[in-house]
């Protein structure tokens, strides 16, 4: 256990593993599942990741000073639902910032999973599941990244850290880590109780206006249209020259005037 997770108060509901390094806290989190059968609630937190990754493999900078998290979760629901926890994080970044950083402005959420300060990258969140050797559903590992102290220079996406933005100078990983875990239970509850209805409501507060000029990276091909919802499920709507198309998976881009493509 790290020295800064002594002074921690976090909910009954969470079990903390602090370490001073590791791989990755998503790795990490994957190997408590298989070979401890970790609970569901376990906190995997690293003050330094040698191996950190984001979306598709990504290599992801991890130097002190971040935040580096991944929350274990075994929610009884398929793996699409549980998927819709990812927007729950970013909600609780959202409000955990907002406790910090008092007037917080230009905060905004681009889907499907980063939080953007003044149209530049804060943070991010990585889902990965862990599947059984029946093939059955074990665990969702919900990997958080907070650019507190330092972001990386060359990334698809212009990013910023909390220390660069006003107010957040004073911010530290433990300071945030704390009300992120609070206000995260809140919104996994509600969406236990309610649905994903008000996790979509809330989280289109914080997106970018319908019509924004976008274009999504997939796989094997662009697509270029404009910014329409977030349906039931948490896919993005777009508007293209062919019509409307639904997305599961992709990376978004923002066009100018709103400027700095996230």
């Amino acid at each position: 256990m790290n020295e800064a997770s002594r002074t921690l108060k976090l909910p009954p509901a969470y079990r903390l593993r602090a370490y001073d390094a590791l791989s990755s806290t998503n790795d990490e989190a994957r190997r408590l599942v298989l070979e401890e059968a970790a609970e569901d609630g376990t906190l995997v937190w690293g003050l330094e990741q040698t191996a950190g990754r984001g979306r598709r493999g990504r290599s992801w900078s991890s130097p002190r000073g971040n935040l580096y998290l991944t929350a274990i979760l075994r929610p009884d629901c398929a793996v699409a639902e549980a998927a819709q926890l990812g927007f729950a994080a970013a909600l609780a970044l959202v409000d955990a910032l907002g406790h910090l950083m008092p007037p917080l402005t230009e905060v905004r959420l681009k889907w499907p999973n980063d939080v953007l300060v003044n149209d530049r990258k804060v943070a991010g969140i990585l889902l990965e599941t862990v599947i059984g050797a029946d093939g059955s559903f074990q665990a969702l590992l919900l990997g958080v990244g907070v650019n507190v102290a330092d972001a990386p220079d060359e990334t698809a996406f212009p990013a910023t850290a909390l220390h660069w933005e006003g107010s957040g100078h004073g911010v530290a990983v433990e300071d945030l880590l704390a009300p992120w875990a609070k206000h995260f239970l809140a919104w996994v509850n509600r969406w236990l109780d309610d649905g994903f209805a008000p996790l979509r409501r809330q989280w289109l507060t914080y997106a970018h206006q319908p019509g924004q000029p976008l274009r999504v990276r997939l796989p094997n091909r662009e697509v270029h249209g404009t910014f329409q919802d977030m349906d039931e499920t948490g896919a993005l709507l777009i508007d293209t020259a062919g019509g409307r198309e639904r997305l599961s998976v992709g990376d978004v881009f923002f066009a100018a005037p709103e400027g700095a493509q996230g």
